[in-house]
């Protein structure tokens, strides 16, 4: 080991369990074998490749040289981003505060550089993504869990609202990541009564100190209901226009365009103006990053300038949420034909399986019988993305056996 490694950095497995899981499966199946991969975090067809939209790929072979290669802004392109920022909020006129960034990743990251110190808490809510852990790990701070509410069940207020507070007394800001709607990993989003009731909680405990709220958005064009997408859009957009909690998003164009190796993304703030913020968000994107790659802010651009090709857009994401809702319903009705509950699935790529009491053991049990998914504390994820609805009658017959 190298001397010159600093000590805190030394005791790191170097990859990440998702992608190496992934690595795993398709290293069984290049054996021949028959695998079910549900390990992925991307869109798959039913034939195991890549989706790809071409209402996007149709704009990006008309990107010009002046569309790729300078520099963009440090901040970001302000068209893109008032392109990015209407995508959720149609009706908004202005970015507020905002920057580009590398992917949803960067948005997150960067919320830690300029709402914690270092060796504070972030709050947010288990099961998460498993990068939070990672990301938190690497802008030093901690990371504290409220539970998510489970299927058929209300939240959790008084859980939240302790930890919330405890959180607040002990360092007098609270930054809390909701992954809402569309939640990775279980597939589900709040109820509109369970968000009304956060966003209470979050208005009353805001006299404590300050407390922002950052929604990460990233599954929301495969809803399986788009208008409840838009009425949670809605019910956070009155509530940030409250001013009592300082309200941003993450935004991504990897999964709403299929751009996943673009890292295009933006951390956005709509409803202030505040100028000290806008200034430090940009010096943390120069002391990272810099500036984030061109081609894919023009890919948004060009779309905001013709309507057939948002069109086809909203074609294929129809498509594909079609087929999501068909992989979720076929495992959902397969797990209950083997006496098992369901998988509930609101949108998103993913479903969260129980495997108590150990989810590792029934993961490594899974793989035995070529069937591979991500362990979680909370259970299995398991990426209907990449799951064909015809594989799910076996897949719950193995999941049972595993168990």
């Amino acid at each position: 080991m190298l001397p010159h490694l600093l000590p805190s950095r030394r005791d790191f497995a170097g990859d990440d369990l998702i992608f190496t899981l992934n690595a795993a499966a398709q290293r069984r199946a290049a054996s021949g074998a028959s695998v079910i991969n549900a390990t992925v975090g991307a869109l798959l067809d039913d034939a195991g490749k890549l989706v790809v939209l071409e209402s996007v790929m149709e704009q990006w072979r008309q990107l010009t040289p002046m569309e790729i290669a300078p520099y963009a802004p440090i901040g970001g392109d302000p068209a893109f981003l008032l392109a990015l920022t209407q995508r959720h909020w149609p009706a908004l006129t202005s970015v507020g505060v905002g920057v580009a960034t590398p992917g949803g990743s960067g948005a997150l990251a960067l919320t830690l550089r300029n709402f914690l110190e270092r060796g504070q808490t972030l709050v947010t809510a288990a099961p998460y993504w498993g990068p939070y852990a990672t990301i938190a790990i690497e802008g030093g701070v901690r990371l504290a869990t409220v539970p998510y509410p489970a299927p058929g069940e209300s939240l959790d207020v008084g859980a939240w609202e302790q930890a919330m507070r405890d959180v607040l007394d002990e360092q007098g800001r609270l930054l809390l990541w909701l992954n809402d709607p569309c939640h990775n990993p279980t597939g589900r989003s709040l109820s509109r009564e369970d968000r009304a009731t956060l966003l209470s909680v979050l208005r009353d405990i805001a006299s404590q100190g300050p407390v922002t709220l950052l929604l990460d958005l990233a599954y929301l064009d495969y809803a399986r209901d788009p208008q409840s997408v838009t009425e949670a859009l809605d019910d956070y957009a009155a509530f940030a226009a409250e001013g009592s909690v300082l309200v941003g998003a993450s935004l991504s164009l990897s999964k709403a365009f299929t751009l996943y190796g673009s890292r295009a993304g933006a951390l956005v703030f709509p409803w202030t103006s505040d100028k000290t913020l806008q200034a430090a968000l940009v010096t943390s994107c120069r002391g990272t990053w810099s500036n984030c790659a061109r081609a894919p802010m023009s890919v948004l651009t060009r779309f905001g300038k013709d309507a057939a090709a948002v069109a086809r857009l909203a074609d294929e994401h129809a498509h594909w949420r079609a087929v999501l809702t068909e992989r979720a319903e076929a495992l959902d009705a397969a797990l209950r034909a083997e006496g098992l509950p369901g998988a509930a699935w609101d949108g998103g790529f993913f479903v969260t399986l129980a495997a108590a009491p150990d989810p590792t053991v029934v993961c490594e049990r899974l793989q035995e019988r070529d069937v591979f998914v991500v362990p979680m504390p909370e259970g299995l994820r398991v990426g209907i993305c990449g799951l064909r609805a015809t594989d799910a009658a076996r897949f719950a017959a193995a999941y049972k056996a595993s168990l």
